[in-house]
């Protein structure tokens, strides 16, 4: 690599933290359409007229809401224009990765689990980390009183195969208890919900509760259920991968460049969220209003907030073990996850941020020696 793409990263990195907290909090006010200005003067990467971004609209993805709000990728990214397209689970994203409808995106572990899986390994890599933590079991009070009384009751996940029905099929059968995956039948019904409509099903009393990221789990609570369970507290140091970045493979051969910046900003989102938590909190829910339509109120807000910690890690190791709970729970078979991650583009950002390198845990794709 020549001295210029060597001096470009620090350079780009140290310009997006000076700007960001003049920033005056722009973003995308409908999916895929609007998007935050172009500077006078700046470049498309090799070219490349626009990158599609894809993520939920959950508290859980706050670095690509932030990023997005406070035009951090917009920014790294130059004159190549950034879009976003917003989802309600993971394996929907998948298949507009498979489609080409974007290119990168912040997902859960269990969709890139599988997707990788399903595709032979050849449709993603994992190439960065985003956030852990954020998600709850929260049940009606009134009918479950422990964790027991979960049995036989109806309790909501997202979808079927994303990294909460993954997380809440393994518990389950930790316990015990036999459920069909597919059906969600067994000795504990599990009901797929879109988490836009879980609250009020579950104000409607058709749910007796959910294991659900934030802000559902925290608007469940504002409607008078109880946290049961936090799923940090299942993980060794708390500490679990809940959203990743992905990119097509494709993409990311032909366009190493746009990937870097998009990383790049990723990084510089982070530290102005770290840095400025309240700031970044509003940004977020600024973001949340424009793509769900509706902002959140304070008393979801703040506590849902509290319990997410955002990451450049991809906290590999936690992901192999989520993979294992995939198997347990009859959703996969055994996979081969060798190479589905690539971490060489983000350690390169990181060094260039005065900040260590992260582990793929054995995962990482091979690369013959020079």
């Amino acid at each position: 690599m020549g001295l210029l793409r060597r001096r470009a990263v620090p350079a780009l990195l140290a310009a997006l933290l000076l700007w960001a907290p003049a920033g005056c909090g722009y973003g995308s006010q409908a999916k895929d359409k609007d998007t935050a200005p172009i500077a006078a003067g700046a470049h498309k990467i090799d070219g490349l007229d626009s990158v599609r971004i894809g993520y939920f609209a959950n508290l859980t993805h706050a670095t690509a809401l932030v990023g997005n709000r406070q035009g951090f990728f917009q920014k790294a990214l130059g004159a190549t224009r950034a879009t976003y397209a917003t989802f309600n689970a993971g394996p929907s994203e998948i298949e507009a990765l498979n489609a080409g409808s974007i290119d990168i995106g912040w997902i859960g572990p269990s969709p890139a689990i599988n997707g990788f899986t399903k595709s032979g390994g050849t449709n993603l890599r994992i190439i960065g980390g985003s956030a852990s933590g954020g998600v709850k079991l929260v049940v009606n009070p009134k009918k479950i009183k422990t964790l027991d009384d979960v049995k036989g009751k109806k309790i909501a996940t997202p979808q079927l195969g994303n990294t909460q029905d993954v997380a809440f099929l393994n518990w389950a059968a930790g316990r015990g208890w036999q459920v069909d995956a597919p059906s969600g039948k067994g000795e504990v019904t599990v009901v797929r919900s879109d988490n836009k409509v879980t609250p009020d099903a579950y104000k409607s009393g058709s749910l007796d509760g959910a294991w659900v990221p934030e802000p559902t789990a925290s608007k469940i609570v504002a409607l008078g259920g109880k946290v049961l369970l936090d799923e940090k507290t299942l993980w060794p140091g708390g500490s679990f991968v809940i959203t990743n970045i992905i990119v097509s493979q494709k993409f990311l051969a032909r366009h190493p460049r746009v990937v870097e910046a998009v990383l790049t900003a990723s990084v510089a989102t982070n530290r102005w969220i770290k840095d400025h938590p309240g700031r970044a909190r509003q940004a977020a829910n600024q973001q949340l209003a424009a793509d769900a339509g509706k902002a959140l109120p304070r008393r979801v807000l703040d506590p849902a907030w509290q319990s997410i910690d955002f990451t450049d890690d991809p906290l590999a190791a936690t992901l192999r073990t989520e993979a294992a709970h995939a198997v347990r729970a009859g959703l996969l078979q055994h996979p081969d996850l060798s190479g589905i991650y690539d971490l060489a583009p983000l350690n390169k950002v990181l060094k260039a941020a005065g900040q260590r390198p992260v582990d793929d845990a054995g995962l990482g794709v091979r690369r013959p020696p020079r």
